[in-house]
């Protein structure tokens, strides 16, 4: 797995390490258990302070995302199932506020929302929606 760091952006280094590795856990491109970079390893890598990277395996931690095996190194911790729904219902719900934030612009209803939230889940699901 790469990490990308922007230098320019507004989120501190360690925020943008923290949400990469949280993303690929919750998205289970890394799995319970997977072995981490170590944190001297990722530091030198990407180029950033070992502080850096310690900070965000300490906010994963602390998060509970992953776990440190003393003198072994940082594993993936086994997913806590509501804390995984908590946080995906935490995107929903950001990604809900823009929408309802740019419906009136568009003239959109709260009614033609959730008709267009059906149809997408229809689709989603494989159901063919009839045209019209």
């Amino acid at each position: 797995m790469e990490i990308f760091i922007s230098n320019t952006g507004s989120n501190p280094i360690y925020q943008q390490i923290y949400e990469q590795l949280r993303n690929a856990i919750l998205s289970g491109t890394l799995k319970e258990g997977d072995l981490l970079p170590s944190i001297r390893g990722l530091a030198k890598d990407l180029r950033i302070s070992v502080i850096t990277t310690k900070r965000a395996y300490d906010e994963l931690e602390k998060a509970g995302y992953i776990h440190t095996v003393a003198g072994k190194g940082c594993y993936v911790a086994p997913k806590n199932t509501e804390q995984v729904r908590a946080e995906h219902c935490r995107r929903i719900e950001e990604h809900l506020r823009v929408v309802l934030r740019l419906a009136p612009a568009c003239g959109i209803s709260s009614e033609e929302i959730t008709a267009l939230i059906h149809k997408l889940q229809k689709e989603e699901q494989g159901c063919p929606t009839p045209s019209k």
